[in-house]
């Protein structure tokens, strides 16, 4: 591996952790969303809140198996 390709690794490494992140901080926050609500939310947006915090979990596993495999290749 050249000098650049390794550059290039270790630039899309920090992208993909910065954005896994995100991902898993927004996650974090939908769930703490329903448990400062509590019954104050309906069953629909209980609901679309969970759906959003897998969405968000399922995207930050994604760029950390990004990296991963970076890694191992």
């Amino acid at each position: 591996m050249g000098l650049m390709d390794g550059i290039k690794k270790a630039v899309d490494n920090v992208a993909d952790a910065v954005s896994e992140a995100g991902h898993k901080s927004t996650a974090e926050a939908e769930h703490a969303k329903r448990d400062v609500a509590g019954d104050a939310m309906t069953p629909g947006e209980k609901a679309s809140s969970m759906v959003n915090e897998g969405k968000e979990n399922l995207l930050g596993g994604v760029d950390h198996a990004k990296r991963d495999v970076r890694e191992n290749t």
